[in-house]
């Protein structure tokens, strides 16, 4: 269709990376039966522990996010439900005894999946300051294959943007992802009372 006849246009080439993005994410929506599963956490005291710990740390030179504590927090969920930490290959199920957890990132030049490998072996210290090493790597275009290659699971956070859920798409040869909107305060009933609570949305998409 030549868009020109219904008014002025802008034709902007695509990035390399965006390309191949674009390529990757509609085979895999194409080839992976997902359904997606929609729930909310209740980060109240984590919110808190997490500004204490950056009070306590101030001095580290990185500062926790909820992206980091929610990446510990997988390898819970990962390791009590060992199905979602694996692949297929044909018939069979590889479930992986290892917690490499990629993290999808926006960069200027199209998305990226980073992998911060032994999750489970790390600190949250340590988990922030890789996290905030490889999302500067990401947006310089710096990353090498190796650190975008081998995750198990995928954690896809979009509380930069806003929104109360959305359908994250599996980073195959991974069967599941977790995507993550921006928390807000709201009612909850306790019991006995309505309490004010942080609340994180969850959109959980898998195979």
């Amino acid at each position: 269709i030549d868009f020109a006849q219904f008014g002025p246009v802008e034709r902007e080439p695509r990035t390399r990376i965006a390309k191949i993005a674009g390529r990757y994410l509609q085979r895999n929506w194409v080839t992976i039966p997902h359904v997606t599963q929609f729930d909310e956490a209740d980060i109240t005291d984590l919110e808190a522990f997490r500004k204490l710990t950056n009070e306590e740390n101030k001095d580290a030179g990185v500062k926790v996010t909820m992206v980091a504590l929610v990446l510990k927090a997988c390898v819970a969920s990962l390791r009590e439900h060992p199905r979602v930490n694996a692949s297929l290959d044909g018939d069979d199920l590889i479930l992986k005894r290892y917690y490499h957890l990629g993290f999808a990132a926006d960069t200027p030049q199209g998305l990226v999946v980073p992998v911060i490998r032994d999750v489970d072996q790390k600190g949250i210290l340590d988990i922030a300051r890789e996290l905030a090493e490889l999302s500067g790597k990401a947006r310089e275009g710096a990353l090498s294959p190796a650190e975008m290659s081998g995750g198990t699971f995928t954690l896809s956070s979009l509380g930069g943007i806003g929104g109360t859920a959305f359908t994250p798409i599996v980073n195959a040869p991974e069967v599941a992802i977790l995507g993550v909107s921006r928390s807000s305060q709201k009612p909850v009933w306790n019991g006995s009372e309505f309490a004010p609570r942080r609340m994180l949305p969850l959109s959980f998409s898998c195979d």
